[in-house]
């Protein structure tokens, strides 16, 4: 029976010969497993680490029910089969940055930043851009 050493914290040795615990069975320790929900949120946080890309709106039945201002984290769904996962993103992107350089980074960084992250490989990732918005506000002019 393996007990904490109360020294360091780790298990006592074991009966092996040399007296340490055997790190060659990694098979017989078990698997992990990483839910779609995990996937989702690391891909929503690596999502807005690339300029200029914001949130966008829950949908119910296709409706939003928010506004598309870019507050907020971008929507993603995830799918993990086995040691993939393939994402669908949906996001805001400011005005006037181009939408497709920012959806070719966005696509870009979440493969590198999931993989890092989950070792898992994204086999795809499919963007939707919300809306554009935009930082500046408007100013009017009054006209006497």
């Amino acid at each position: 029976m393996n007990t904490p050493d109360s020294t360091t914290g780790s298990p006592a040795p074991d009966d092996s010969p040399t007296g340490q615990l055997s790190l060659d069975t990694a098979g017989e320790r078990g698997s992990l497993s990483i839910e779609d929900t995990v996937v989702e949120k690391v891909a929503a946080a690596a999502a807005v680490e690339i300029d200029g890309v914001g949130g966008a709106a829950r949908r119910v039945l296709g409706v939003p029910t928010g506004s598309d201002d870019g507050d907020g984290r971008p929507r993603v769904s995830a799918r993990v089969s086995g040691r993939t996962a393939a994402l669908d993103v949906r996001l805001t992107v400011d005005y006037p940055a181009s939408v497709r350089a920012t959806t070719e980074a966005v696509r870009s960084h979440l493969r590198d930043r999931v993989h890092a992250l989950t070792e898992l490989t994204v086999s795809r990732v499919d963007v939707s851009v919300a809306a554009l918005t935009s930082t500046t506000t408007a100013t009017r002019r009054v006209i006497a």
